[in-house]
């Protein structure tokens, strides 16, 4: 893969973090699929969809179903071939392995972009976003989810029970999963991306983290923001971090899941 400027989410994405997600495809589909239906939505006849950090590649094969085709774009080598391999059999699904900030996109190629959580790590989102707009035709629109702050909802509750034995996964800067959180934030950059008629609209949908607590918090301790702060401190702290996090999904718990009650914010818009 050439032409990548954001190396270390490319070394991440193609390491552990990458691998833990190939091998867990259905597990964050889980997590992440209640969210589909808000994407899906906006997906037309004969639409050709740009799926943004598209994983292992559930919403993109979903939106072919829907669509004219659709193209998923991740930094992700493992994801990609888990991606490919389950749309074996979609004939207009194709996958690239690219870098979205300087990824050379036909210009107007697609009509829509959407996206699952897959923005949130640019190293620079205003070019990344103004290369999707460079991509998208005439009138092409954009929709895609993002975390909200973790502050009230239930993630926010289960990594607050984990704040005396690790960092938290968002930096004093806003950077890491929450850097859309703010939807003035947000705008603005989106504006300058050259998009307009944005908007953010606060979302919900339950999220299955696993079938006991023992299941879900091995899993929540394996997902790369928690796994790599789990590998900066002692064992002692780690027994502590883990049994702070088994203490924390209890209340989650429902006879045949652990679920929790996900927020994010849709982001809509256009291009100019």
């Amino acid at each position: 893969m050439t032409g990548i400027v954001n190396t270390a989410q490319a070394e991440a994405w193609n390491g552990y973090e990458g691998e833990h997600w190939a091998t867990h495809a259905d597990r964050y589909d889980a997590v992440n699929s209640g969210f589909n239906g808000y994407l899906l939505d906006r997906v037309r006849p004969g639409d050709r969809v740009l799926d943004i950090g598209c994983g292992n590649g559930q919403l993109t094969r979903l939106a072919a179903a829907r669509a004219r085709s659709a193209t998923g774009v991740d930094l992700s080598g493992p994801m990609l071939a888990t991606a490919r391999a389950r749309a074996a059999e979609v004939p207009n699904v194709t996958f690239e392995q690219g870098d979205v900030q300087v990824h050379p996109f036909a210009e107007g190629a697609f009509d829509l972009a959407v996206s699952r959580f897959g923005v949130m790590f640019f190293a620079d989102p205003v070019a990344a976003f103004a290369n999707v707009r460079r991509a998208l035709g005439p009138g092409g629109r954009l929709a895609f989810l993002c975390m909200t702050a973790l502050s009230g909802t239930d993630l926010g509750r289960v990594f607050g029970a984990l704040a005396a034995y690790l960092p938290q996964p968002t930096g004093p800067d806003g950077s890491g999963p929450t850097s859309f959180a703010d939807p003035d934030r947000t705008r603005a950059v989106l504006t300058e991306a050259g998009f307009e008629d944005v908007a953010c609209a606060r979302v919900e949908a339950g999220q299955v983290w696993g079938r006991d607590v023992p299941d879900a918090a091995r899993f929540f301790a394996g997902w790369g923001p928690v796994r790599h702060h789990l590998g900066l401190v002692g064992a002692a702290t780690v027994a502590k971090a883990t049994e702070a996090l088994a203490a924390a999904l209890e209340p989650f718990a429902e006879p045949d899941a652990v679920r929790l009650h996900g927020t994010a914010w849709l982001v809509t818009g256009r291009r100019s």
